[in-house]
Formats: C-alpha cells, sequence, structure tokens
C-alpha cells in the first residue's frame, strides 16, 4: 500500500515498494501560476533529504523543490518536457516530477499526511 506525505515546502511523495513519486502539490501550482518549464534531475541524481533538487518555472516566477527524503533519482516524468502544463492540470498525479529510490524509509514519519498539509495550508479565519 502506499504512504502518502507532504513536506512544507510544498513537495508531496507517494511511496511504494522503496520507491517515491514526487511532486509539488496542487496548492503549490495554484500559488505559481502556468507553469512554463520544470528543470528535472538527471536520472543518478543522489540527494539528501530537504536538499534542492530541481525547479519549475511559472509565468509568475521560480520555484525550488527539495528531496522529500534522501535517495537516488531512478526516472523523471519525460512529458514535462514538451508539456509542463501537465503540473497546472493534474499536480499529483501525471504532473509528478520524479521518482527517488528511498534511502531511509523513516524520513518519511517526519512529513505530514494530508490532514496535516491541508492544515497547514489553510488560511487563517
Amino acid at each position: 500500500m502506499a504512504v502518502e506525505r507532504f513536506t512544507r515546502d510544498h513537495e508531496w511523495i507517494r511511496a511504494e515498494g522503496g520507491i517515491g513519486t514526487v511532486g509539488i502539490t496542487d496548492y503549490a501550482q495554484e500559488q505559481l501560476g502556468d507553469i512554463v518549464f520544470v528543470d528535472l534531475p538527471p536520472v543518478g541524481r543522489k540527494a539528501t533529504q530537504r536538499e534542492l533538487i530541481c525547479s519549475v518555472d511559472s509565468v509568475k516566477t521560480a520555484a525550488d523543490v527539495y528531496a522529500p527524503v534522501t535517495g537516488e533519482v531512478v526516472e523523471v516524468n519525460g512529458e514535462l518536457a514538451s508539456t509542463p502544463a501537465l503540473v497546472n492540470e493534474d499536480a499529483e498525479g501525471r504532473g509528478w516530477f520524479f521518482r527517488i529510490r528511498i534511502a531511509d524509509a523513516g524520513e518519511l514519519d517526519a512529513l505530514m499526511d494530508r490532514a496535516g498539509y491541508e492544515a497547514f495550508v489553510k488560511p487563517e479565519s
């Protein structure tokens, strides 16, 4: 069964079988506006948790993307090269960025579940 977690930097990870699929949250893509380019990490790139791993450019700004866990990139979403708008259309689905082989599954425990993330981004009333 997949484990879904979120970071305070608005990345999501869906982990299953030691591999995590990573992207930015729907909330993040809404804040960025129209995505025009995703600078994906190369396959084989190793990163530690919270290390800058790639970036996203939108019509409004650029944003850094951090590794939610320590590991090695094993696959990238090649569709984003020609269709970066997939991130706007389906940020937490078809708009995923990369897959990472998770070095320490215990790092997932430090991340928020969906309810925790939704509370984190909920505007103060």
